[in-house]
């Protein structure tokens, strides 16, 4: 018997996947086809923004419009800098602050949450994770902007950038997404062994859990980032025009009286540049996170 299952063994490792099998991971022509046609349809838009944001306006509204880039990029973008009511670089500045700190904040607290909702044993865990879901499905942002204002009047933050850090710092998602992660990244005796061995909870977590949830942290803080960089309706509602953050500042780049595009495309392709630093930094480990997330489902 054992010969048997060694040899059977020998030779399921040494076969070759049969046609059937080796077809699922072959890219067929139409495949490839269907890719490019996506990469096409998902690159345009920040293309054309590229082509406007180095044209005039004249060249923005000709009929048929250009569709190489111009020479005036630098131009523009230092109009944009130089724009009296726009505040541009005090918005790349505070969006900046904003974005950073509410990342952070979102990533360390649902990552401690996670672990204390996945693998902590206390009274009423269940209860508080459902009362976590709930919040997701109610939309805060719609529903509390009033009652959320006036708490900001209350404290006399409006104009600051508290008001729109401390309100986000905390959000139901991460934290579902950060238990869920953790459930199936760490397993239980893992954390039994580490206990055994002396560690304290805060220990554990900082060489036990943070190492395995890594990529999922990963996720989390990209998808962070970047809503909170673009978020627009909230900071417009409590800071002041003097003191914006980057899509309030674009905002303002609108002319009284007609629209300015090229200022405007030009704006947009600045702000886009920090989103593609922080995804050409960790994109690797975001999509290294949603492969793990795949083979383990």
């Amino acid at each position: 018997m054992t010969t048997l299952s060694t040899s059977s063994a020998t030779r399921f490792r040494g076969a070759r996947p049969s046609s059937g099998a080796a077809s699922l991971w072959k890219a067929t022509p139409l495949t490839k086809f269907a890719l490019a046609i996506t990469l096409i349809i998902s690159a345009f838009p920040l293309y054309w923004m590229i082509v406007i944001a180095s044209r005039s306006n004249a060249d923005a509204t000709a009929v048929p419009p250009p569709f190489l880039p111009g020479g005036n990029l630098g131009e523009n973008i230092r109009r944009v800098l130089e724009h009296p009511d726009a505040h541009y670089t005090t918005g790349l500045l505070n969006s900046l602050i904003v974005s950073s700190s509410v990342t952070i904040s979102v990533v360390i607290i649902s990552t401690l949450a996670g672990f204390a909702f996945a693998r902590l044993q206390f009274k009423g865990g269940r209860v508080l994770l459902l009362l976590v879901l709930v919040t997701m499905m109610v939309p805060l942002q719609q529903m509390g902007i009033v009652p959320l204002y006036r708490l900001m009047v209350e404290l006399e933050w409006i104009g600051s950038l508290k008001a729109v850090i401390f309100p986000y710092l905390l959000n139901g998602f991460g934290v579902f997404l950060m238990t869920q992660y953790t459930e199936q990244a760490v397993p239980h005796e893992l954390v039994e062994a580490a206990r055994v061995d002396g560690a304290s909870t805060l220990r554990i977590w900082w060489n036990v859990i943070l190492p395995a949830v890594r990529p999922g942290m990963a996720v989390l803080g990209i998808n962070t980032f970047m809503l909170t960089w673009n978020d627009f309706m909230w900071p417009l509602i409590v800071l002041t025009p003097d003191n914006p953050t980057v899509q309030v500042a674009i905002n303002a780049l609108n002319a009284k009286y007609s629209t300015d595009y090229v200022l405007i495309f030009s704006g947009t392709a600045v702000s886009i540049l920090p989103l593609v630093i922080v995804f050409l930094a960790f994109g690797r480990q975001i999509i290294g996170g949603l492969m793990e997330g795949a083979v383990k489902a």
